[in-house]
Parts: structure tokens; C-alpha cells; sequence
């Protein structure tokens, strides 16, 4: 239903019905955790490490702060945007395979924002962030996740989770196949998120890229995507910027570390509000929400300074010792749709992985320190 039937682009205010779950949810979830374990225990076998089931390999661990903008409109000033306000933050950058691969295996980038301090009982939070004071956000630098539902998830992840720690050298050169396909599609004016996903995204500076939600998330009594965008100079000169990693097998993360060196950093936190379940459902997670619709607005500025991006130390803190889930944080924000539902679970059993085969905690942080390099 909508708050005002006479105004087309009116928000939509959610109610449960408009979340509809698959007949076999409960046993897909069960699925999803059994492939994210094989992830784990094969790269564990071969590394001696625990890292994640996906998004294992970081390229920049940064320490910042977000401001909630004054003056935001009334849809969009709920949950943790409704007070201005100051919170540090750390954001992780990654790419997603779950085995940690040389940088010319291309694959999408991650972006992980955890903000730490964000005022809110209890009873205000989700089930089992009761206690903890963070609010987390999971985004990918593409507009739509690659399928639709749970269901078709769960395929694509068996079939990663048979090739993870497999062929390395094989992979890097079939991602080189993989690029120049893509490359000709995109000449096209066409984008294959299947060959970018397996190893055809172009080889581009991490910074430059717009990050998404993907999949949408409540706002108080509202449904949105949100998106991380750059808006400093710096940065948004690097949007497409091509990277030249022959011979860097780190090289994401070298690029991303030489820019800290040297300059700060500036984005905006933006979020999408949804005016139309026809053409903006919360089901699909394969479908872009129309910006013609709903344009993205700005309700916070996240503010990096220069800094050591990456380290042995840092790494040891951020990606052994945190834990980021889009299920860390208020009510308010709940994450929706089957995908998350059951990647819900799946969260939790990668951080209790990492955790118990490294002998390291993942507990939520109640303040940030500075991170030792």
C-alpha cells in the first residue's frame, strides 16, 4: 500500500505481505551453509587460515568517520539517519571469490561499512545484535545482484564451491577470455554480470567504483537500496580509471594503499526509496530499481583520511577479528528479500569458522581504536 494512492511516486510503506518466501527456503538456507562450509574447510586446508567463505581477499582496511546529513526528509530520517550525527567507521574493501587468488582473476569488489557508537535499545535492534552498538552494510559495485532469488543463489554458490583453490593458473587466464568478452559486450552497450562474476570484470582502480546494496533493506516503515558513491576529486577521478597489475598480484591492494599514502578521501552514503513493487520488487534481487522512478539521495558523507590502507597488523584486526553482516544493526534497517533471508544464518557460520579454527574472537566492537600498522 502506498501512503498516498493520488501520488504515484509516493514511498511504499511496508507491511509482511510484501515479502513472500520460496516453498523451500528453510531447506535452501541449509544448502547455502553446507556450500559456504566447503568453501571454508577447502581453503582452510590449504592456507592453514580461516578467512571468509566469500570476499576472503582484502584490498584496503580503513578507519573514517560517517556524518548523518541535517534536514533529510521524513521517509528517509528513520533508523540511524534520523538525528544527525558522528560515528567512526571501518570499510573493508574485497573482491568476492572465497579463495584468495591473484588480482588478474577479476572479480566484482566488495564493500563492507561497519559504523560503530549508533544509539538504540535493545528491543530497537535485530535478533542477536541485541547488545552490540553497530550498524553494518554489505555492497557490491554493481546496481543488481546476479540472480533472482535464493534458490538460483544456492546453484551458483555449489558451483563456486567446486572450483574454489582449484587451478589458479588456469583461472587467471581464462579470466583474461572472460575480460575480453565482456569488453566486447560493453562495446555493445551490454554488461554480463554471469562473466564479470566468474572472472571478466575489467581490470579498474578499486576507488573509482559506486557501491549497492543490491538487495533492499527497510527505512523505518519504508523500503530502500542504498549505494556508496564517490564525490571527492581524487576519487572519482579513478572511476574507470584501467589499472595495470601485470606482475602485482596484489596489485588492487597496492593501488588502493598508494592513494591513502597521500590523500584523503570523501563518499556519500545514499539510499533509493521504493515508489513501485511492480518495477521495483523486493523479491527479484536481480532487477535494477528504476532511478527514473526513485532517484538515490544523499543522507550521509563517510570521511577517510590518509592513512596506512592495509597491513599484516590491520589485517589481523579487520579480517580475523570483525565480523560484517547486513544483520549487525537496528530493526529499522532489517535487511529483505529471500537472498538475505537466507544468507542470514549463512553470516553467522563464517564468522564461527574464522573464530574457532583461529583462535580469534569476532566480537562487535563498542568503540574503535586506532588500528596498529
Amino acid at each position: 500500500m502506498k501512503p498516498d494512492d493520488l501520488n504515484p511516486q509516493a514511498p511504499v510503506i511496508y507491511d509482511s505481505s510484501c515479502e513472500i518466501l520460496e516453498p523451500d527456503e528453510h531447506e535452501v538456507e541449509a544448502g547455502l551453509i553446507a556450500a559456504l562450509t566447503e568453501i571454508s574447510e577447502t581453503t582452510f586446508k590449504h592456507s592453514g587460515h580461516a578467512t571468509r567463505s566469500v570476499h576472503a581477499k582484502s584490498h584496503g582496511l580503513l578507519q573514517g568517520e560517517i556524518e548523518v546529513l541535517p534536514g533529510l526528509p521524513q521517509t528517509l530520517a528513520q533508523g540511524m539517519f534520523a538525528q544527525p550525527g558522528h560515528w567512526p567507521v571501518v570499510m573493508r574493501l574485497s573482491t568476492s571469490p572465497g579463495d584468495v587468488l591473484d588480482d588478474k582473476v577479476s572479480t566484482p569488489r566488495g564493500l563492507a561499512l561497519k559504523v560503530v557508537g549508533v544509539p538504540g535499545a535493545a528491543a530497537a535492534r535485530l535478533p542477536g545484535s541485541e547488545q552490540d552498538v553497530t550498524q553494518d552494510f554489505l555492497m557490491i559495485n554493481g546496481p543488481a545482484f546476479s540472480v533472482a532469488g535464493a534458490g538460483k543463489f544456492l546453484s551458483t554458490l555449489k558451483l563456486l564451491a567446486k572450483t574454489t583453490d582449484k587451478a589458479p593458473q588456469l583461472k587467471k587466464a581464462f579470466s583474461a577470455l572472460l575480460r575480453g568478452a565482456e569488453s566486447m559486450l560493453e562495446s555493445a552497450g551490454k554488461q554480463s554480470t554471469t562473466l564479470m562474476s566468474m572472472g571478466g570484470h575489467p581490470v579498474t582502480h578499486i576507488l573509482g567504483e559506486t557501491f549497492y546494496s543490491q538487495v533492499p533493506l527497510l527505512c523505518g516503515p519504508y523500503m530502500v537500496k542504498a549505494s556508496i558513491a564517490p564525490v571527492s576529486p581524487a576519487l572519482k577521478a579513478l572511476t574507470g580509471q584501467a589499472l595495470d597489475i601485470d606482475g602485482r598480484p596484489d596489485g588492487l591492494r597496492d593501488a588502493v594503499c598508494e592513494f591513502f599514502a597521500t590523500q584523503d578521501a570523501e563518499w556519500e552514503l545514499r539510499l533509493q526509496l521504493c515508489t513501485d513493487l511492480e518495477r521495483m520488487p523486493l523479491e527479484d534481487a536481480s532487477v535494477v530499481w528504476p532511478e527514473e522512478l526513485s532517484p538515490f539521495i544523499p543522507v550521509a558523507r563517510i570521511r577517510v583520511p590518509r592513512q596506512q590502507a592495509w597491513s599484516d597488523a590491520r589485517s589481523k584486526v579487520v579480517d580475523d577479528g570483525m565480523s560484517f553482516s547486513p544483520w549487525h544493526g537496528l530493526a529499522a534497517h532489517r535487511p529483505l528479500g529471500s537472498v538475505m533471508r537466507v544468507r542470514k544464518a549463512a553470516y553467522v557460520m563464517s564468522a564461527r569458522f574464522r573464530s574457532e579454527h583461529n583462535g580469534r574472537s569476532t566480537a562487535e566492537p563498542t568503540q574503535l581504536e586506532p588500528f596498529p600498522d
